[in-house]
This record gives C-alpha cells, sequence and structure tokens, in this order.
C-alpha cells in the first residue's frame, strides 16, 4: 500500500495525468473546431455565391421591368385623358355646326342683339368696390398707373 501511495505522489505520475489532462483538453477543443467547420460546407458556400450572384444580376432587370411597367400605366392614363378631350372638343364642334347655338353664343359672348330688342349691361358690384380701390392710384407716379393699366389688359387677355 505505501508503494501506491508513494506511486501517487510520485513527479512521474503527477507529469502523466497533467499530460493526459492535456490530451484531453487538446482533443475537446479539437472536436468543437470540426463540430464548428462542419456546419458551413464547400457546397453551402457555393450555393450561397449562387444565390447571391443571381440576386445581384436579376435586381437591374427587375428595375427596369418596374419602371417601364409604371411608364406604360402613365402612358395609358394620358391616352384616356387625350381620347376624352378629343370627344370634347367633337362634342364642342358639333354644336358649333347647330346656327342656334351659334347665335346664343354670339349674343352671349359680344352682347349682340337683334332689332328691336334693348340690350342691358349689368355692372357687377364687386367691379364697382375694385374702381374705389383704384382711387389711391392719384398718389402714385404718372408712369406706375400706366404700367399697371398694361398689366391689367393683358392679364384680362388670358
Amino acid at each position: 500500500m505505501a508503494t501506491r501511495d508513494r506511486d501517487r505522489f510520485s513527479t512521474t505520475t503527477r507529469l502523466r495525468l497533467l499530460g493526459e489532462q492535456t490530451a484531453a483538453r487538446v482533443y475537446r477543443s479539437q472536436t468543437k473546431r470540426q463540430a464548428r467547420r462542419s456546419r458551413l460546407t464547400g457546397r453551402a458556400a457555393l450555393l450561397a455565391l449562387v444565390l447571391c450572384s443571381l440576386i445581384v444580376a436579376l435586381a437591374y432587370p427587375m428595375r427596369q421591368y418596374v419602371s417601364q411597367r409604371a411608364e406604360i400605366a402613365d402612358l395609358q392614363c394620358r391616352q384616356e385623358q387625350a381620347r376624352a378631350r378629343v370627344e370634347e372638343l367633337r362634342d364642342t364642334k358639333a354644336r358649333w355646326q347647330d346656327d342656334a347655338y351659334a347665335e346664343q353664343q354670339i349674343r352671349r359672348r359680344l352682347h349682340y342683339v337683334l332689332p328691336g330688342e334693348t340690350g342691358y349691361v349689368v355692372i357687377d358690384p364687386g367691379a364697382a368696390k375694385q374702381s374705389r380701390a383704384d382711387k389711391g392710384a392719384a398718389h402714385r407716379p404718372w408712369y406706375a398707373n400706366v404700367w399697371d393699366g398694361v398689366d391689367k389688359a393683358d392679364a384680362s387677355d388670358q
């Protein structure tokens, strides 16, 4: 029994135990590395690379497709608006072909009256208030009033 206790405390026994413990630690760390390394294989990396390249390759054509579809939708909308405008203009042209409509518009727009009729012009009350507001023009230089008159005449044409 004494030899066993002595062997237990001997340097050789201690070194052998330390070597076994170190070997066990190294073996455990290598198995952990192998387990980590085995998660991502070469096939998985190649698959990921192929998928990424496909996404990059298809991104620009998809963007072009979406923008062209939006442009087509916009052009179709404009085409419908143009068709509606053409129909409206055809209706207007057809109305102007009627003599009664043309006479009505001439009388309304140009203030024409038939012989024997009395023409009346109704003055807008808002216009009278506006002319009173222009009384302040007497305090300005004459050329400012002239330019205001030119501006008002130009605005009435539009």
